[in-house]
C-alpha cells in the first residue's frame, strides 16, 4: 500500500499476503535509539492478528494489511477505529493465502484490476512460520509493477498494469551454489525499491547481506555490503547447506531465513535496511552508511515493515507504531 505520485490518486496492491503500492546526518559509529512518539491504539492493534504493512493515505487515513488475517483495514486519523475494507476468500476482489494474483484495489476496497503470474508463486525465504515468495517483493513504480522474480532471469521484472512483463534489471550474483537452481534462486531474491529520487534499490534479502543501485534505465550504478559489529555474528553463522521441505505440490524445496527482514527508500533518497537482528542501517545515496538505529516502543523493535509518511515520520509494523527519526 504505498501514496501514487503521480495527480491520478492513491491505489492498493495486495499481493501473497504483502500488500505494496509505490510508493539525516548522524553518526555511523553510534547506534541512535529511537523511541515510538505514536501509533494505533492498542484496541485497534489487537484485532490484528498479522500487522504486515501499516501505510497513511491522502486524507489521513491508515491502512493496514493484516496478512494472516487476509484483509486490508481502514483506520481514521485518530487511530482508534477500523473498517475492514478487503475480505477474506478466494473469489477475485478478496486475498488468501500465498498466490500469484495480483489485485489493484482503490481505497475504498473496490477492486480495480488484476493479473495472474505465470506458474506457482514459490516459497523462496522462511521467516519463522511464513515462507515468501517473489510477489510478496511487489512494488509500484507509479506506472508499473515491480517484483522480485529471479525465475524469469533477473533481480528486478517490471510488469504493465495487466501483468505483461516488458523488462528485467540486474544480473544475478555468484552464489556458488549455481548447480542448485532452487539455492541460486533464492539467494538472488530480495527487495526491490523505488528511489524518489529516481532510479532503483535491489536489497539481497538472503545470504551475504549486500544491496545494489541501478539507474532508471537499469544500468547498474554501485554494489554496497551491509555489514557492521551488530551484523558480524549473523554474517559468521551463515550457513551453506539447508534442509528442504515439501511445499504444497511436494516439490522439495530449501527454505532460506533472511538476512535482511525489510527495507525502504526515504524521500531523500537514503536506503533504511531492516536487519535480521534488531538494528537498522541507513545509507546514503552514494551507499554510504550514515546511521545506525534501534527502534523501542514497548520494547525493542525490529521493523517488518516500513512506510515514511514524510521525511521525518515513519510508520513501522510489527505493532503499528509511529517514528520521528
Amino acid at each position: 500500500m504505498k501514496r501514487d505520485r503521480r495527480a491520478h490518486g492513491a491505489t492498493v496492491a495486495l499481493a501473497l499476503g504483502l500488500a505494496v503500492l509505490a510508493g539525516s546526518a548522524g553518526g555511523a559509529a553510534n547506534i541512535e535509539i529511537i523511541r515510538s512518539t505514536g501509533g494505533l491504539a492498542a484496541s485497534v492493534v489487537g484485532l490484528f492478528r498479522e500487522p504486515a504493512a501499516f501505510q497513511r493515505i491522502p486524507g489521513g487515513d491508515y491502512l493496514v494489511f493484516d496478512r494472516s488475517g487476509h484483509g486490508v483495514y481502514r483506520i481514521p486519523p485518530s487511530g482508534t477505529d477500523a473498517v475492514r475494507i478487503v475480505q477474506i476468500g478466494p473469489e477475485s476482489g478478496r486475498i488468501i493465502g500465498p498466490s500469484a494474483l495480483v489485485q489493484m484495489f482503490d481505497l475504498d476496497g473496490t477492486r480495480i484490476s488484476d493479473f495472474r503470474l505465470p506458474g506457482r508463486a514459490t516459497p523462496r525465504i522462511s521467516l519463522g512460520t511464513l515462507t515468501l515468495s517473489g510477489v510478496s517483493s511487489l512494488q509500484w513504480t507509479g506506472t508499473s509493477v515491480l517484483m522480485s522474480q529471479p525465475e524469469l532471469g533477473g533481480l528486478m521484472t517490471e510488469f504493465t498494469m495487466g501483468g505483461h512483463p516488458y523488462r528485467t534489471i540486474g544480473v544475478f550474483r555468484t552464489t556458488g551454489h549455481e548447480t542448485d537452481r532452487d539455492v541460486h534462486l533464492a539467494l538472488n531474491s530480495g527487495l526491490p525499491l523505488v528511489d524518489p529520487t529516481g532510479g532503483f534499490f535491489f536489497v539481497f534479502q538472503a545470504g551475504q547481506p549486500v544491496f545494489r543501485k541501478y539507474s532508471a534505465a537499469g544500468t547498474l550504478l554501485f554494489e554496497r555490503h551491509i555489514e557492521g559489529p551488530e551484523l558480524d555474528a549473523v554474517i559468521q553463522r551463515l550457513p551453506t547447506t539447508w534442509p528442504r521441505r515439501p511445499d504444497e505440490s511436494g516439490r522439495e524445496l530449501p527454505l532460506i531465513p533472511p538476512t535482511v527482514r525489510t527495507a525502504a527508500v526515504d524521500p531523500d533518497g537514503n536506503l533504511w535496511v531492516s536487519l535480521a537482528v534488531p538494528f537498522t542501517y541507513v545509507y546514503d545515496r552514494n551507499g554510504e552508511k550514515i546511521r545506525t538505529i534501534q527502534f523501542r516502543a514497548a520494547g525493542i523493535i525490529t521493523p517488518d515493515s516500513f512506510f515514511f509518511e514524510r521525511r521525518d515520520r515513519l510508520l513501522v509494523t510489527p505493532g503499528c507504531y509511529i517514528f520521528t527519526v
